[in-house]
């Protein structure tokens, strides 16, 4: 039987050959089951309708199978009779359909390459069948068949023109391609796949590559984990032990204090108590006294007075001597000054400590130092000068960025963090990691310096001027020629000559880079060191009224 008559004995409900068939009044027929529940979804409406013809019955029909009909199906199953296709076997808008079914398409199983057409199973039947068709080219089912055929000369297109890198037909070959490099599409397919496999390969060296980094990173973070984890257990551990330290000097000063309380408590009792007793025996002496005052027998007073005038030893004033205000208020004055040196440690450690947890990088390689510009931009960082570090010859402007020399003193209140001789100035940001600036100067020249804070700030000896100690580096920049200074040493550097200097810091990987810039970046001088502390940008003007150094916003 056709397909036709294969659909007028399939439930309109599951798409299936008809199992128990029920005729309703309407005379459309179904499978038992499924009418019934169909209606049952009907129920709360008490409206029963036909899932065909939509005709509705205000009372449910009573089903009864129809055993002819049902008869007539099993007969039919026995000559092949199949079940029609279901919804999921025909093609919608997103599937590839069969160029050959007519009426409602079926999706295409394969899609040949020399019919330029799409096949269902059924349809590609022949060509698993028919000699000549076995030999064609099977794929997948595609949309994109028509790609294959060349819109000049509506021809299949066969070969592949290397020179134009194109494919085409075997009539563009002798057209617009005639002398070009041209070869067959398969043996271009050839070559290229050979390519493919070479890009597989190195594809998946590539993944066995990094799936080792990966594991060697799961590795770190594991390890950076454990790291971490002790780290604080550790910390916690010794903080503690400090905590624990500073009580036990704090009971032991509480103790002590207590200790000595008790001890001159007890002594001034003491002396209190002496001192009680002598006043009752010379309130019972002058009572005594002043009885024998009253006494009108002459002999009789002359007799008793001796005896009674005769005082007992006083207690010696000289032993009460009172400090006025000042009892253990030294005690309180020391243990703030212990205090404030614990504090002063831990502010001038604290920066070791925080620049060590900083300095903590596990990258596998650090990223080279950059060869432009551009590069050097994206580490750029914005820096301010500080007022408080100011000799009081310089004039600070433009947001703290800008420094000129004047011939007289700035309104500057003292500060212990201010160069009182040296014409310098320090930036109040402290710098680590990776850091680029650039500074334009006018005049007779300029010392560009980076420094440690601890840079000695009183007086013009060397330990205050930039790299002239080891704690300082500095380009000594001026109309004529560059030299670099460190440690007192000096160190000729040759380049092109330029108003504006910018300077490179890596200062984990201890890399300090000054550059001539102009249009382009000319290298000056690099160190490479090991900074131990946080380092702080640094300006000296030379001995020139009017000299400016400014730090540029740079973009």
């Amino acid at each position: 039987m056709n397909q036709m008559d294969q659909t007028k004995f399939c439930c309109s409900v599951c798409l299936d050959l008809l199992k128990d068939p029920v005729a309703i009044p309407c005379g459309h027929s179904y499978c038992m089951n499924c009418i019934k529940s169909f209606w049952d979804g009907e129920e709360k409406k008490k409206i029963y309708s036909c899932p065909q013809c939509r005709q509705t019955f205000t009372a449910r029909p009573v089903l009864v199978k129809n055993t002819m009909l049902a008869d007539l199906v099993e007969e039919l199953k026995k000559t092949g009779l199949q079940a029609a296709p279901a919804d999921h076997c025909y093609a919608g808008p997103e599937d590839v359909a069969c160029d050959v079914c007519t009426g409602r398409k079926m999706k295409a199983f394969k899609s040949c390459l020399v019919c330029l057409a799409s096949y269902c199973e059924k349809h590609l039947q022949t060509h698993y069948d028919v000699a000549p068709l076995k030999k064609h080219k099977l794929v997948e089912p595609s949309k994109k068949l028509q790609e294959n055929i060349c819109s000049r000369h509506d021809e299949v297109m066969k070969m592949f023109c290397r020179t134009d890198q194109q494919s085409i037909c075997y009539l563009c070959s002798v057209d617009e391609h005639k002398g070009h490099n041209t070869v067959s599409a398969a043996a271009e397919r050839t070559e290229r796949q050979r390519e493919l496999e070479v890009s597989r390969q190195n594809i998946q060296q590539r993944i066995q590559d990094r799936e080792k980094d990966v594991k060697l990173l799961q590795q770190e973070v594991e390890a950076i984990n454990q790291s971490a984890d002790q780290t604080v257990e550790h910390s916690e551990k010794i903080f503690t032990e400090l905590i624990h330290l500073i009580q036990k000097r704090s009971s032991d000063v509480k103790q002590q204090i207590r200790s000595q309380q008790e001890t001159e408590v007890s002594r001034v009792k003491e002396l209190e108590e002496k001192l009680e007793q002598e006043i009752t025996e010379l309130k019972r002496k002058d009572a005594e006294l002043k009885q024998l005052s009253h006494t009108e027998d002459h002999i009789q007073f002359l007799h008793n007075y001796p005896s009674l005038s005769a005082l007992s030893e006083s207690t010696d004033s000289s032993s009460i001597n009172i400090r006025p205000l000042s009892y253990f208020e030294d005690v309180t004055a020391a243990v703030s000054e212990v205090r404030d040196k614990l504090q002063d440690i831990l502010r001038e450690e604290w920066t070791n400590i925080s620049l060590t947890v900083t300095e903590v990088d596990v990258l596998l390689s650090d990223p080279p130092e950059p060869k432009t510009r551009a590069g050097f931009l994206k580490y750029s960082c914005e820096i301010t000068l500080d007022p408080n570090t100011a000799n009081k010859q310089l004039l600070l402007s433009e947001g703290n960025r800008k420094v000129t020399l004047m011939n007289q003193q700035q309104s500057y209140s003292d500060h212990p963090d201010r160069f009182t001789v040296r014409y310098q100035v320090l930036s109040r940001e402290s710098l680590t990691g990776r850091c680029y600036w650039e500074v334009e100067w006018r005049g007779r020249g300029v010392y560009v310096a980076v420094t440690y804070k601890s840079i000695s700030r009183k007086g013009g000896g060397n330990e205050c001027a930039f790299g002239l100690n080891d704690k300082s580096w500095s380009l000594d920049c001026d109309n004529n020629s560059y030299t670099f200074w460190y440690d007192n040493i000096q160190t000729p550097v040759s380049g092109p000559r330029s108003s504006r200097v910018g300077v490179y810091l890596d200062h984990r990987a201890g890399i300090l880079s000054f550059y001539s810039v102009s249009e382009t970046m000319t290298l000056l001088h690099r160190v490479q060191t090991t900074f131990t502390q946080p380092l702080y940008a640094g300006l000296w003007l030379h001995y020139n009224y009017g000299d400016t150094a400014e730090l540029i916003k740079v973009k």
